[in-house]
């Protein structure tokens, strides 16, 4: 069983995200191995709320080309790091802060 800090890696605080955040719709990038008992038990061990459901997203590593001008010699090609996104929907009434209102 994983530390609840190692299953959920950062929030994901977007205009879209805090929209949703008034439905008890929690937005997480999480551990690419993490299940989504895992998860649920986290949030809850976190912030002491009830999860009343979790959906998951994979989200591969896109190429991406590294050019330093028109006339590079070297179009090396990149990848950017694949991750997974978790969106968590709260019981009624149970709310996460990330930042304070004021």
């Amino acid at each position: 069983m994983r530390e609840p800090y190692d299953v959920i890696v950062a929030p994901v605080v977007t205009e879209k995200t805090t929209e949703q955040m008034e439905g008890s719709l929690y937005t997480f990038v999480v551990n690419p191995r993490a299940n989504k008992h895992e998860i649920a038990r986290a949030v809850e061990a976190l912030w002491d709320v009830r999860v009343s459901d979790v959906r998951t997203m994979r989200y591969p590593g896109k190429a991406k080309r590294a050019l330093l001008g028109r006339m590079a010699r070297n179009w090396d090609l990149g990848r950017r790091a694949a991750y997974k996104k978790a969106v968590v929907q709260l019981d009624e009434g149970d709310q996460i802060e990330f930042y304070e209102m004021g």
